[in-house]
């Protein structure tokens, strides 16, 4: 399916940050992604289980929302050139919602099956995004405040890069298995 230039562009920034947590992920033994810094610090599987639950909430959200399409909103505007940006406050580490929180030893191999299958689900929300004026279709972030649909896919992108970046720092800490 086509999708409208600001959709298609979303569309590959999700991609992009997930091929990156992807890379940094894969051929990890079960060791090293069960490996903690500290006990007050993720692991690497619950990392990628963290952004795997967050990922299929939006998907469950975006479902919902388009439930709600008002009457007039069914189609994606011809004016809408650029998603608008997540709100300010998304940076810095904040304690996640119960419903997004992972699960220490699962099976790596399992972990990034589900990670992938998860992502192939959500093209088919993105392509359902590409026929709707997202903006029109909000939800309030517990953290953020009121985002539209559009921001909410934005903020699983940049949720993955803030990760990667915790998912790197995991692997460069002192004690970090290199099997």
């Amino acid at each position: 399916m086509a999708l409208p230039l600001p959709v298609e562009r979303l569309w590959d920034e999700l991609q992009s940050a997930r091929a990156e947590l992807l890379r940094e992920a894969e051929r990890l033994s079960q060791r090293q992604a069960d490996w903690k810094p500290s006990e007050h610090d993720w692991s690497v599987g619950e990392i990628v289980d963290h952004l795997t639950l967050a990922e299929i909430n939006t998907g469950k959200l975006t479902t919902k929302l388009l439930k709600e399409l008002p009457a007039g909103a069914a189609a994606f505007p011809p004016d809408l050139v650029e998603f608008a940006p997540v709100p300010s406050g998304a940076a810095g580490p904040a304690e996640a919602p119960p419903v997004v929180w992972p699960a220490h030893g699962k099976s790596i191999g399992e972990l990034m099956a589900t990670m992938r299958a998860t992502r192939e689900r959500s093209r088919q929300s993105i392509e359902r995004l590409a026929q709707c004026d997202p903006r029109v279709l909000t939800f309030k972030h517990f953290r953020l405040g009121e985002m539209d649909l559009g921001q909410w896919w934005r903020l699983q992108a940049s949720h993955d890069l803030a990760h990667l970046q915790q998912l790197r720092e995991v692997k460069a800490s002192p004690g970090f298995p290199r099997e």
